[in-house]
């Protein structure tokens, strides 16, 4: 395991935490999926000469990243500069990031070569992700708290089986019909990832962590009680009891389920005390579904609502506030900032933020 400097610096900003525990802050905290990368100029020069992945496993480079949103935007987090895909790079497959493309797996996991997978030391193999999140957390110098994140298992799989992004999963989608023994074969081999590797990420520093279900939509109910809700419960459940049993304090923990608004319910009886939703669902809606719950909510702005005029844009971000309420709230997208989204539409929607309960 590598080093863990936990004397970190005093937080100096904890409207975050404060609004995943269900206390009020003195202002709505606002942070963006995605914020750091691609949307930014000077991420776009600095990627120039590292790739994508020399990024993500160089602590100094991963942190120098991480940290260009909260130079230039008055955000309320940082989210570690990563992807949900070094997971399955530590299982054994091979990701590249294609540009003009995106994540690619070259040789898609198949039935034939599921037992294939290295399931020993993976988290170990992942611990450059921890020392970005404690380098990133003194460079911060208490600014903000910082998220750590892992994709969910269903997302991962979807991934992992497609070679890559997919119109329709339809061949990850067909495991969970024609295959299901080995899908919970092998959702339960990323959960047991994933539950070591949030822990490697709370332990180096991580004051909240996100798991990102990215591919929720393409399922339905019944598929997602079957191979979603069992494993995104242990998660929760099993994170938990292993920073128990290392005598380290719990952190607050988001779900964001994109296209998941037919299991809401669901999702608020999992344990997590943030539930994120995207732009598809009205904040009124999801309000009712949550009023008996102690959950905050996470959202939920369409990406594409940043190329609307000024003026239009800030009057949907005081809508969208007004809609939610000022309790149990953090401001976000409703999925992850676009690469060519504007960069004084981002300063429009903190400004509306963070003026709205002054």
């Amino acid at each position: 395991m590598s080093k863990i400097d936990n004397n970190f610096p005093s937080l100096k900003n904890d409207r975050i935490l404060k609004a995943a525990r269900g206390e009020i802050p003195d202002k709505l905290p606002i942070w963006i999926m995605r914020q750091a990368g691609r949307h930014l100029p000077e991420f776009r020069e600095f990627r120039e000469g590292h790739s994508f992945f020399e990024i993500c496993k160089n602590a100094e480079y991963a942190t120098e990243v991480t940290l260009m949103p909260i130079r230039r935007y008055d955000l309320d987090a940082s989210i570690i500069f990563s992807d949900i895909l070094v997971i399955p790079e530590a299982l054994g497959l091979e990701v590249e990031m294609r540009a003009g493309i995106g994540p690619v797996l070259p040789q898609p996991l198949t039935i034939e070569t599921l037992s294939n997978l290295v399931t020993e030391g993976v988290v170990d193999k992942l611990k450059y992700v921890g020392e970005a999140i404690n380098l990133t957390r003194h460079k911060l110098e208490g600014k903000v708290p910082i998220f750590g994140f892992s994709g969910a298992p269903w997302t991962l799989m979807g991934y992992m089986i497609e070679g890559g992004g997919s119109k329709t999963y339809s061949k990850a989608r067909k495991w969970l019909y024609a295959f299901p023994k080995e899908s919970h074969q092998l959702l339960n081999i990323l959960t047991n990832v994933i539950i070591d590797y949030l822990v490697l990420q709370i332990e180096h520093g991580a004051q909240i962590v996100q798991v990102f279900d990215s591919n929720a939509e393409y399922l339905n109910k019944d598929l997602y009680k079957d191979f979603c809700l069992p494993y995104l419960k242990r998660i929760s459940e099993e994170v938990r009891s292993k920073l128990r049993d290392k005598k380290l304090d719990e952190v607050p923990m988001v779900l964001f389920a994109k296209g998941g608004w037919y299991c809401l319910e669901e999702q608020a009886d999992l344990g997590y005390e943030v539930i994120g939703v995207d732009w598809t669902v009205d904040p009124k809606f999801v309000r009712n579904i949550f009023k008996n719950k102690n959950i905050t909510l996470q959202g939920n702005l369409d990406p594409c609502a940043l190329y609307a005029p000024i003026g239009q844009l800030k009057s949907m971000v005081q809508k969208m506030l007004e809609e939610f309420g000022h309790e149990r709230y953090i401001v976000n997208l409703g999925h992850g900032i676009y690469p060519d989204a504007p960069i004084d539409a981002v300063h429009a929607i903190i400004d509306v933020v963070h003026k709205y309960n002054c």
